[in-house]
């Protein structure tokens, strides 16, 4: 089980950790769950992740910390901003101790879907890992990231750097 009780242990080693802690990015196909889901429900336990490099992202989420819901699948697309409700515990649809779950609630939809085709032209978004890392379903963002993304949901035109 996961217990996080020495500051020194949760606290990111590097600025550039530092940077990531706080924002996240969620796929999941929306024909499984979709945006629509979540808000429906008014929030869920994410569950069911088998990836270790998605697990360590569950581990490191914090209640609180901002999320993009994005669809994978046909879409490719972030459609919504959601947060965490609850910090990582014991995945309860896991066999083995070494999975874990954390809570999230929906916040707002995009004013429009944001497409990988979009993100994968910004300039600022070029080394994000959904560009990169294209398979990881939980993974973190910086703050810039998230910026970018929700300011192109809103119709907003962002610098380029």
């Amino acid at each position: 089980m996961i217990k996080k009780t020495k500051p020194t242990s949760t606290a990111p080693a590097s600025s550039k950790s530092k940077e990531l802690s706080g924002y996240w990015l969620v796929k999941q196909e929306p024909e499984a769950y979709s945006w629509d889901d979540l808000v429906r429900d008014r929030g869920t336990e994410w569950t069911g992740v088998r990836n270790f490099q998605a697990r360590n992202n569950l581990r490191q989420m914090k209640a609180g910390d901002r999320v993009l819901f994005y669809h994978s699948g046909e879409q490719k697309a972030v459609v919504g901003i959601a947060q965490v409700a609850k910090a990582a515990y014991p995945d309860p649809t896991a066999d083995e101790a070494q999975w874990v779950a954390v809570d999230i609630k929906p916040l707002k939809p995009l004013g429009a879907p944001v497409p990988l085709t979009t993100i994968k032209t910004e300039p600022k978004l070029a080394n994000m890992l959904l560009v990169r890392q294209s398979r990881l379903s939980v993974m973190p963002v910086t703050k810039e990231e998230f910026e970018t993304i929700v300011a192109q949901g809103e119709g907003k035109k962002t610098r380029k750097k």
